[in-house]
């Protein structure tokens, strides 16, 4: 794994270097938390950490007290936090009887106590995976036993739940044994001697409308062993999902890499601090035993998904949010009421109307997520946009009739929600703004709501408000810059500019289509603000049009892709060495990040080059000579 050439902040991994098997990590309010398999040095089950950057970690008191009567195998914790209570997942027994359990508690690093409850019916059922879909349906995946199956040994399976404590009681299989990577002994005596195979440790993450369920395969002392994932676009599958990796020509995205990092799996995924990136949790195996690691994930389009890793040398470490928290920030404005500020939280006391305003100015790109609660049952609270003279964009919740409303002008309106009977002001509760251009989409507690608005013009501030209830805000964590995943059909009100004498331009199910030919190359270009950036494309060749097909891509530091027999990138009268099985037909993602007077280019996992800077403005992206599919275009200023 080449190393970065930029200059900034590095870590290492392991970020942890004591065993912490199985990892699992929860984001809350702007703070990690990781919990793993076994006991803690104070004789409580599942070792904890915190951690505000996900490199530097420290140790908690263990999760929960033992149960009684005692059980020697506390397995695989993974922690759901809804509507103010946390839900902890658990397998416990004797390794050979193994049960699912639930433990619950008010705060993440809280005393979790057992509710009494076993999920699971079968004698083996482990590595439990809760997903919460958008309509407020609960899902749990899990590992058991298959022995009639062509393949014997463990696989996963996936059910619905009727409440956080309750299994439906019908099991579907997700992904089961078929390949030889995935053999854990050719022979296993406790199971009487049959070639025994491994699928376990489910971890489940959702893009443009398709599911892809992580999961660790085979033996962690072979070196077949690893990650991989399968696809569905349905959580309602009756088949088994499609797997990735066949073990031969398709290898697994996390594995074993021979004489230095010994069988990393049983991953998690988590947001980064800035709530763009995305990181691979795992553990992997050095002389302390399963030890905690990290490392960059993300997808390429095409149902495909990459880890950057494993790694054992520097790495950039996590990007940070602007945290827009504290009073004495110049940029907030008291408009109206009364307003304090204490642990990154913004509190409105006023006893009526509250508003306090930031400006963005003329950045129009962003991602912001607010956490919030109320300290009172009756009022009203919420978040507006506004534009340079007037409001385009506000949402608000009602306490007194439990519902949420937005509202703007345009193509908007006014539109009513009505929010769960048991929803909770006073928990803590997150709201993602994700503001491009002239669009913004908001997500309330993880999808649970979600708003796609098309306003009139520019956003160029962002107000908290509040009447008649005190409400904190906060913490407020902020990153410049935008993902577009082409799911918007107009994409000039997304900021992006095509001159319709240049190719043709279209769009269709998540994919923007570029096609040039000749004289008449495609063009969309996007304007930017300048500064040090990560510029990650997603793109595939679908056709060549004519006999030189080129794609010039790039912000300031252009380069030109040459997808002939042989491809080739170059810039700058330089032309960098892609790796010799990349092929322009399959959807790759080209990840530029330029800090300072250096811009590093990497072909997804693989440092292609490092080059001087060139200043620019906008994003530029043309086909010459050739029909290509973008699936992603983000930007992110570090």
């Amino acid at each position: 794994m080449a190393e970065a050439g930029s200059k900034t902040a590095t870590f290492t991994n392991p970020v942890y270097n004591r065993s912490f098997p199985d990892p699992f990590v929860l984001k809350h309010q702007g703070e990690y938390f990781a919990y793993c398999t076994g006991t803690a040095p104070d004789n409580r089950v599942f070792p904890m950490l915190r951690s505000r950057d996900l490199v530097t970690w420290t140790e908690l008191p263990g999760a929960m007290r033992p149960l009684e009567p005692p059980h020697p195998h506390y397995w695989a914790p993974e922690v759901t936090y809804h509507n103010g209570r946390f839900y902890l997942y658990y397998s416990v027994g004797n390794e050979t009887l193994m049960e699912i359990r639930v433990a619950i508690a008010d705060e993440p690093d809280g005393d979790f106590v057992d509710s009494g409850r076993r999920l699971t019916t079968q004698d083996f059922a482990i590595d439990p995976h809760v997903v919460r879909e958008s309509n407020g349906e609960w899902y749990m995946f899990y590992a058991t036993d298959f022995l009639d199956h062509s393949h014997i040994g463990t696989g996963t399976v996936v059910e619905r739940m009727s409440d956080p404590y309750t299994l439906a009681g019908e099991p579907r299989p997700v992904t089961r044994a078929r390949y030889d990577w995935q053999v854990y002994d050719p022979a296993r005596k406790e199971k009487g001697g049959v070639r025994w195979h491994t699928v376990e440790g489910p971890f489940v993450i959702k893009r443009k409308e398709l599911y892809y369920e992580m999961f660790s395969g085979g033996n962690w002392q072979n070196e077949t062993y690893g990650v991989s994932f399968a696809v569905s676009d349905t959580l309602e599958r009756d088949d088994e999902w499609v797997q990735f990796s066949d073990g031969k020509t398709t290898l697994p995205i996390l594995r074993t890499i021979p004489s230095r990092i010994l069988g990393p799996g049983h991953n998690s995924v988590v947001r980064g601090p800035n709530n763009r990136e995305l990181y691979c949790i795992y553990h992997r195996w050095d002389e302390a035993g399963r030890v905690l690691a990290i490392d960059r994930m993300d997808f390429a389009g095409g149902g495909r998904l990459f880890v950057n890793g494993p790694t054992d040398t520097p790495q950039p470490s996590p990007f940070l949010p602007i945290r827009l928290s504290g009073l004495t920030d110049e940029n907030w404005k008291v408009a109206s009421g009364d307003w304090d500020d204490a642990d990154s939280r913004l509190t409105s006391r006023g006893a009526d109307f509250n508003e306090i305003r930031y400006e963005t100015g003329r950045r129009s790109d962003y991602r912001c997520e607010i956490g919030f609660r109320t300290l009172r049952t009756a009022g009203g609270f919420g978040f507006m946009l506004g534009g340079v003279e007037t409001d385009l964009f506000s949402f608000w919740i009602d306490l007194d009739g439990l519902t949420a409303s937005a509202e703007w002008s345009g193509s908007g309106g006014r539109r009513t929600f009505q929010l769960p009977d048991e929803f909770d002001a006073a928990a803590d509760h997150a709201l993602v703004l994700d503001v491009q251009y002239e669009t913004v989409n908001i997500d309330l507690d993880g999808g649970d709501l979600s708003i796609l608005a098309i306003l009139p013009a520019k956003p160029s501030a962002l107000s908290l408000l509040s009447d008649g209830v005190p409400t904190e805000f906060g913490p407020v964590d902020i990153t410049y810059g935008f993902e577009e995943l082409f799911q918007v059909e107009d994409i000039h009100k997304r900021g992006w500019n095509h001159p319709a004498d240049r190719g043709t331009v279209s769009m269709s199910g998540g994919l923007l289509r570029v096609k040039g030919s000749g004289p008449n190359s495609a063009e969309i270009t996007r304007n930017v603000e300048g500064g040090n950036y990560e510029l990650c494309i997603n793109l595939r060749v679908v056709g060549i049009v004519e006999a030189e097909p080129k794609v010039i891509f790039g912000c300031g530091n252009m380069f030109t892709l040459t997808a002939g027999p042989k491809p080739t990138i170059g810039t700058a009268g330089s032309i960098l060495e892609l790796p010799g099985d990349y092929d322009p037909s399959v959807f790759s993602q080209f990840r530029i990040v330029r800090i300072g007077g250096s811009v590093d280019v990497f072909l997804e996992s693989v440092h292609v080059g490092s080059i001087p800077t060139e200043d620019g403005e906008y994003i530029q992206i043309t086909a010459h000579d050739a029909d290509v599919e973008i699936d992603m275009v983000r930007y992110t200023l570090i």
